[in-house]
């Protein structure tokens, strides 16, 4: 009896995925009609059978998808970890909905030389998530390059144009920088590069629509960096300098970044929060860097992971989906770095 003709079959000779075949055949989106046309003549001249309509969905449902991730590796030095513990919720979150991922650290070596990832050269993938924004020219060449379904993940495009998810920086931040004023607070200095990420300018601009609601302008000297400006990198021996003229409370782009603040204001005397408040961003503080818990805006990682594979899945399969981007809002959890002004403070 012969061996009837399967997708897989179709999809070897033609080169292709057995997705793609199965787009072609079935009549959904994702597929050029040229492409479609050459793959339905292959598989009529290796006599394949299409199944019933019923069993074609079934087969459509249980499609197991690989689904690429790539973060640069300034996001991964031995304080920033959100991005990794980020990876894992959209790993696990794959591996719910029957999807594996593939991890890939960009080197700033290959990203320099615009060497694009092996995800892609090798086609392991059938989409590609990017965590945390990459060097402009790199992705600009990465989007011409990459021939699976992209999605961004913490950051976005100028125009709005390209599927990303992120969380609400820009509320986040103005919330929690109403909430020093609301301790009586009034010098309160921003720290984070601002135009390093997209979620640290946004966090930045919430940070001085709040001043400017209370009647307060932006002291440039106030806006203090917490990474090294020419590798991105908070690590290799970068320490957050601290002000000439003292604020009495910081509102940090992260909870790495605060965490690291804590620890200069100790060697410098000061404690927290009796002298000075501090408060994040993320509400992800990795062990041992203070022994202080961080009042914070929480990030819904869960939430963000969750939209991100499902709104993938649809483009990859081609089902319906809202494109563009699609934001995660959070909520602040009170810790310990933050405390109300004393009156003669």
């Amino acid at each position: 009896m012969a061996k009837s003709v399967r997708m897989s079959d179709i999809a070897e000779v033609m080169g292709v995925s057995t997705v793609t075949v199965s787009k072609a055949l079935s009549g959904q989106k994702g597929v050029s009609e040229e492409l479609r046309a050459k793959i339905r003549d292959k598989a009529e001249a290796m006599g394949y059978h299409a199944p019933s309509m019923l069993n074609m969905e079934r087969a459509r449902r249980s499609v197991s998808y690989t689904i690429g991730a790539i973060v640069a590796d300034r996001f991964l030095d031995k304080y920033e970890s959100f991005y990794w513990k980020l990876y894992q919720e959209v790993a696990t979150t794959a591996v719910q909905k029957g999807c594996f991922t593939m991890l890939e650290v960009l080197q700033t070596e290959n990203e320099n030389l615009m060497i694009m990832p092996k995800l892609l050269q090798e086609k392991k993938t059938e989409g590609l998530v990017i965590i945390g924004r990459l060097k402009k020219d790199y992705l600009d060449k990465l989007m011409e390059y990459a021939d699976v379904p992209v999605f961004f993940l913490d950051f976005y495009d100028k125009n709005g144009q390209s599927d990303s998810v992120v969380s609400n920086g820009y509320f986040g931040m103005y919330a929690m920088t109403n909430l020093l004023f609301e301790m009586g607070h009034r010098d309160i200095a921003f720290i984070g590069n601002v135009l390093a990420t997209d979620s640290i300018t946004d966090r930045y601009f919430g940070y001085m629509k709040s001043l400017y609601e209370h009647g307060m302008d932006v002291e440039k000297t106030w806006v203090i960096n917490d990474r090294d400006p020419r590798t991105g990198r908070a690590d290799d021996g970068f320490e957050i300098k601290l002000p000439q003229r003292m604020p009495t409370a910081f509102v940090c782009n992260n909870d790495v970044a605060a965490a690291m603040l804590v620890q200069t204001l100790q060697r410098n005397g000061y404690r927290v929060p009796e002298d000075i408040s501090v408060v994040g961003y993320d509400n992800y503080q990795p062990p041992g860097l203070c022994d202080i818990g961080i009042t914070s805006y929480e990030v819904d990682m869960h939430e963000m992971a969750e939209r991100t594979v499902k709104n993938m899945i649809s483009k990859i399969s081609g089902d319906y989906y809202k494109q563009g981007v699609y934001i995660v809002n959070g909520r602040i959890v009170y810790k310990d770095s933050a405390a109300r002004r004393q009156a003669d403070k």
